[in-house]
């Protein structure tokens, strides 16, 4: 049995295959929980949900889940739906705040209905993730409420500027933690929690969840700027482009060094012409802010991989581990 097709790098056989078991419970309960009385609604609401994606952040409840001994709960099953029908609403919500024309490869749900029929769908998945909630208990939805708040804080800061004085690296780095940390922290406290797990290991995953979400994130963008189309999937500088600030850019930007004076230029300009993003993108490859940007994910890496101490020796700990490395070196 091939465990290829799970989004975390499990190698232990016997894990993959109660995993990958489950997950095909989660899925069959998502398409129950995106169903509604109106065809029409139940497209438009199954619409991101039948493009497919990794599933990344059910799977790592249920992997969190192993570490207690109620994993087969059908608590764990339901906390897996919530964070993924919480994903699911937060990309139509994104979708349209981005005019984003595609999403996985099929039409975002804006540009197949419209911006109005999106966020309302957004809003649906939502009050049905909440709803799911409330029947894993008043603890659950506290949990839940909060990672949402920082979710959405994390979606408006990204639009607004850093306030004057404010660090523009810290102010990023508080953006990627509510957008992406917060939804992956709360998968991992999910999945200990509702699995069993001792308060001891569900606070140190509920951490290391919130570490290496933002790290992987980071790598994204490290990647946007160091690959080629062919590695990547998508093309080089989409991000620059569209003036998306991220790490790498960031902390070239804090360059006081005349040699530099041609990169904040085009950083500066309309990066819609060709010439002119190629021209950055080699100069940004080439810039120490790259190599900083890597030893940030590594650093990272290596700090959510410490608090693993906590869980003990096995597969589960191990198939953590290594996601921390992918991590790491996939930004490399």
């Amino acid at each position: 049995m091939s465990t290829a097709d799970l989004a975390l790098p499990v190698s232990d056989e016997a894990l993959a295959g109660r995993l990958r078991a489950r997950l095909a419970l989660v899925e069959k309960e998502l398409a129950g929980h995106v169903r509604s009385r109106s065809p029409f609604i139940t497209e438009a609401a199954t619409h991101l949900l039948a493009a497919g994606g990794k599933r990344f952040r059910p799977l790592l409840v249920l992997l969190a889940a192993e570490c207690g001994d109620r994993a087969e709960s059908d608590d764990v099953i339901s906390a897996a739906c919530v964070v993924e029908l919480t994903h699911l609403a937060s990309l139509y919500h994104d979708d349209v705040m981005d005019e984003a024309l595609v999403r996985r490869a099929a039409d975002s749900a804006n540009a197949r209905f419209d911006n109005n029929i999106a966020i309302l769908t957004g809003d649906l998945l939502f009050a049905r993730s909440s709803e799911l909630t409330a029947e894993l208990g008043a603890d659950a939805v506290g949990i839940q409420a909060r990672a949402f708040a920082r979710l959405v804080e994390g979606q408006i800061l990204e639009g607004v500027a850093p306030s004057a004085g404010d660090d523009p690296v810290a102010h990023h780095l508080d953006v990627i933690a509510g957008k992406t940390g917060a939804l992956i922290a709360l998968s991992a406290q999910y999945g200990a929690r509702f699995g069993g797990a001792s308060p001891e290991i569900e606070a140190a995953l509920t951490e290391y969840g919130e570490i290496v979400g933002v790290a992987f994130q980071i790598s994204d963008d490290i990647l946007d700027i160091a690959s080629e189309s062919d590695e990547s999937g998508k093309t080089p500088g989409t991000d620059l482009r569209e003036g998306i600030p991220t790490l790498p850019v960031l902390f070239a930007r804090r360059s006081a060094d005349p040699a530099d004076a041609r990169l904040l230029e085009l950083l500066d300009s309309d990066l819609s012409d060709d010439a002119a993003l190629a021209e950055c993108l080699d100069l940004i490859r080439r810039h120490p802010a790259m190599d900083e940007a890597r030893a940030y994910v590594v650093a990272e890496s290596e700090k959510a991989k410490a608090l693993l101490a906590a869980l003990p020796q096995g597969p589960v700990r191990e198939a953590l581990e290594r996601f921390a490395d992918v991590v790491a070196v996939r930004s490399t």
